[in-house]
């Protein structure tokens, strides 16, 4: 390991979408260079099939991807496969081994410090996933759309010498429907760990990297490699950091600097919308 990589006790990787045009797979390469990990999670959304079953753009760099990942196998790294609805169809050989990487529906993540947590995409408690397909390949259009033209605003902002802006991930942050939505998501996804007994939950699915107290669980969003371009890492003594890749460098936000979410949606208000999940293996 050189002097510029850092290593961890656990990465979490989720929703690269190889296979979209818009993965920042080269971004990750970069990144992914500077960190080694006993043990890689991919959260889920890793290929995204339903681009591929469309129209792929797959290019040398998802490739790349692919083969940096299963090299880090072969030289003795465990790596966790948790599938998310757009790699929905590798559910199918869960509990196999491929290629060294294991495929679980979810598991359970034990910390250096002894604390437990679920690892699962999320896509089970999006409602609009579970009981709306249509509906949900609809804002897949739609986010594909928005991210058609943050590429040709984000060309011209480059033109003028000005950094990249995300147009979907502003409207995420101002459109009360989109708030809400992931209010109630990561409320779920709390529930879920606390049934579960467990100290937290750590999953994917919004592309909204996230590390917060909900009552006594730990929410933690890995977010995504197609605009925001982050991970999370767990540390030798078993704390979380969200790691963001800006301009070649990684900027950390550790565990001890989170701030606690406000007691604002109570999480009994979606404990109705919980669907029932398959166990860890």
């Amino acid at each position: 390991m050189s002097d510029l990589e850092k290593k961890y006790r656990t990465l979490f990787i989720s929703d690269l979408h190889l296979g979209l045009g818009a993965c920042q797979a080269d971004l990750f390469l970069e990144f992914f260079k500077t960190v080694k990990a006993e043990k890689i999670y991919l959260v889920g959304d890793i290929i995204d099939f339903w681009r591929i079953r469309r129209k792929p753009q797959w290019y040398q760099s998802h490739n790349d991807v692919i083969q940096k990942l299963l090299r880090r196998v072969r030289k003795g790294t465990e790596m966790i496969y948790v599938p998310g609805n757009h790699d929905e169809i590798l559910r199918a050989y869960c509990k196999m081994d491929i290629g060294g990487i294991k495929i679980l529906r979810n598991d359970i993540h034990e910390t250096a410090d002894g604390r437990k947590f679920l690892i699962i995409h999320g896509d089970e408690f999006d409602i609009v996933v579970k009981h709306a397909r249509w509906l949900a390949l609809l804002g897949d259009w739609s986010y594909n759309v928005a991210l058609w033209l943050n590429t040709h605003f984000n060309w011209i902002r480059r033109q003028a010498g000005l950094e990249y802006w995300s147009l979907s991930a502003y409207l995420k942050q101002r459109v009360k429907q989109a708030v809400n939505f992931i209010g109630e998501f990561e409320n779920a996804l709390s529930l879920e760990a606390e049934q579960r007994k467990v100290d937290g939950v750590i999953c994917g699915h919004i592309h909204q990297v996230a590390m917060k107290k909900i009552d006594d669980v730990l929410y933690l969003n890995t977010g995504d490699w197609v605009e925001s371009c982050t991970a999370l890492g767990e540390t030798f003594d078993g704390k979380f950091e969200i790691i963001r890749w800006v301009n070649g460098q990684s900027i950390i936000e550790r565990e001890l600097d989170m701030q606690v979410l406000p007691d604002e949606t109570p999480v009994e208000s979606v404990a109705a919308k919980k669907p029932a999940i398959e166990d860890a293996a």
